[in-house]
C-alpha cells in the first residue's frame, strides 16, 4: 500500500488520517510552508514548522495550530512525521514520512541554493519523493544570488542618482524578503507596500532580523520618495497606488525574467531572474540526492520533467494538484490580513 494517496482534497496518509498541503478543509493538514497555494483556511488542526506558524496566523487567523521544529520527529499512529529544510522561504519544509520502513518526503517548493534567509535545502534518502517542477525546463539555469543582487543594486544605484524612484514588485512572503537584502547594502530609504510591511512585522516578532523598513502611507510626504526603493506585491502593478512615486522605474524579481523577453511584454523598465523555487540543474541535483526510487512530479512542467527522469533510469509520474499559485500569478494582497500577535 502506498503511504501517500493523491486525493481530491490533497496528499492524503491513510495510514495516519492526515493530510499534506491540503486544498479543501480536513481534519489534520502538515503544511509545507505558508504560501496561499499550500496553506489554505479551514483545517480544524495544523502541524508546520515554528517559523511558519505566525506567517499562518497572519494570513489565516486563528486556528488550531502545533509547530515542530526541524528534524523533531512527531507520530500519528505511528507514522513518524520530521521537517527538513526546503530552503524556499523562511520556515519552508519538506514532510518526510516513516511507516513499516516506507519512507517518502514531499518537498512543497524547494530551492537549492542557500539564500541566507530560508534554511539551506537538506536533501532526504526515501523510497518515493514528490518534486515540484516549477521551472522543469533547460532554459532555466539561475545566475548565482549574489551576481543577481549586484545588478539589482547597480540599478537602484542608478535611479538614485537620478532622483528615480526604483519600485521593485516581489512577491510579500520570500521573494520581499531577499529583495530587502540585496537593496540594503546600497540604500536605507526603503518602503514597502502593506503586505509586505504585515510579514515583515510577523518575521521579526518571531526573531527574524531584516533591515529597517517604512511603510507606505498618505502620511509620507511624495518628496520622500525620490531616489528611494519601493518593494510591493505583483497585485498592485497598473495600479492608481504607483502614481504617487512619481518619477518611477519597475522592475519585477521573478523566475520568468528568465526568458528574454518577458520583461518587455509586462512594460517594466527590468526584469531580475530572482526565483525562491529550484531551477532544471537544482531540480535534477535534489532528485539525484535522495535516492529515491520513485519520483512523483507536481506543478509546473510535469510532463518534461517527469519525461527526462524516465528516460534517464529514474521512475517518473505526473501529479495533479492545486498548487502553483506564487510564482507567476498574482499574489494576494495581505495587507489588511488578520495581524495576530505570536505566542
Amino acid at each position: 500500500m502506498a503511504l501517500l494517496e493523491f486525493s481530491d482534497r490533497g496528499l492524503y496518509c491513510a495510514a495516519g488520517d492526515f493530510y499534506i498541503d491540503p486544498w479543501r478543509p480536513v481534519a489534520h493538514a502538515v503544511i509545507t510552508h505558508a504560501h496561499s497555494d499550500h496553506a489554505r483556511s479551514g483545517h480544524q488542526h495544523y502541524l508546520c514548522h515554528h517559523l511558519t506558524k505566525p506567517l499562518l496566523q497572519l494570513r489565516l487567523g486563528n486556528h488550531s495550530y502545533e509547530s515542530i521544529e526541524w528534524s523533531e520527529p512527531v507520530y500519528r499512529n505511528g507514522v513518524k512525521i520530521s521537517l527538513h529544510p526546503a530552503g524556499h522561504i523562511i520556515g519552508s519544509s519538506q514532510i518526510r514520512l516513516e511507516y513499516k520502513g516506507e519512507v517518502w518526503v514531499v518537498s512543497g517548493d524547494y530551492k537549492t541554493e542557500n539564500d541566507g534567509l530560508s534554511g539551506a535545502f537538506e536533501p532526504v534518502n526515501c523510497h518515493t519523493f514528490i518534486t515540484e517542477s516549477t521551472f522543469g525546463l533547460p532554459v532555466y539555469k539561475w545566475q548565482p544570488q549574489q551576481f543577481l543582487f549586484q545588478q539589482m543594486q547597480q540599478w537602484v544605484e542608478a535611479n538614485s542618482n537620478q532622483g528615480i524612484c526604483s519600485v521593485i514588485f516581489a512577491y510579500s512572503l520570500g521573494k520581499a524578503q531577499r529583495v530587502l537584502q540585496a537593496v540594503a547594502p546600497v540604500t536605507n530609504n526603503i518602503f514597502v507596500h502593506g503586505a509586505v510591511w504585515n510579514t515583515q512585522q510577523a518575521l521579526q516578532k518571531s526573531g527574524i532580523v531584516l533591515p529597517t523598513v517604512q511603510r507606505v502611507s498618505d502620511a509620507v510626504n511624495k518628496e520622500a520618495f525620490k531616489g528611494a526603493v519601493v518593494i510591493a506585491p505583483s497585485s498592485a502593478q497598473d495600479s492608481p497606488w504607483l502614481k504617487r512615486f512619481q518619477p518611477y522605474k519597475i522592475a519585477v524579481c521573478s523566475g520568468w525574467m528568465q526568458v528574454r523577453g518577458n520583461a518587455r511584454r509586462q512594460n517594466v523598465d527590468a526584469g531580475f531572474a530572482l526565483s525562491d523555487h529550484a531551477d532544471w540543474n537544482g531540480l535534477l541535483a535534489a532528485v539525484k540526492a535522495t535516492g529515491a526510487e520513485k519520483v512523483f512530479v507536481t506543478h509546473g512542467f510535469q510532463s518534461v520533467f517527469s519525461r527526462y527522469l524516465n528516460e534517464n533510469g529514474i521512475a517518473a509520474a505526473e501529479v495533479k494538484t492545486e498548487y502553483g499559485g506564487e510564482e507567476g500569478a498574482q499574489e494576494e494582497d495581505n495587507s489588511n490580513a488578520v495581524n495576530i500577535t505570536t505566542e
